[in-house]
């Protein structure tokens, strides 16, 4: 069974259904408690090779997204397959994965 089923038969289950709009709260949210860390960890970027995250608090966030994911009818596993062709093109065609903006 794949990560975004798997998230989507626990919110169910858990009747943890919510609409788009609160799901990008929710991810916003997660992404932010991994900055804190990450911050905190590095004394605000003074000490760069000491970045420490709980892997919890990356979980977070990959169910946060995942569930934003279902909840739009997107399939993740699609999504990312498209993304990692777009870097593979600007690598191949620019040298970088960037966007250039």
């Amino acid at each position: 069974m794949d990560d975004q089923r798997r998230v989507a038969e626990f919110v169910a289950a858990h009747e943890l259904d919510a609409d788009p709009a609160y799901r990008v709260l929710d991810l916003e949210s997660e992404v932010g408690e991994l900055a804190k860390e990450i911050n905190e960890s590095t004394g605000y970027g003074d000490a760069p090779d000491e970045v420490d995250v709980a892997t919890d608090e990356l979980g977070d966030a990959l169910f946060a997204l995942l569930a934003l994911a279902d909840s739009l009818d997107v399939d993740a596993g699609a999504a990312l397959a498209e993304s990692l062709d777009k870097y593979e093109r600007r690598l191949e065609d620019t040298g970088s994965a960037g966007s250039g903006e």
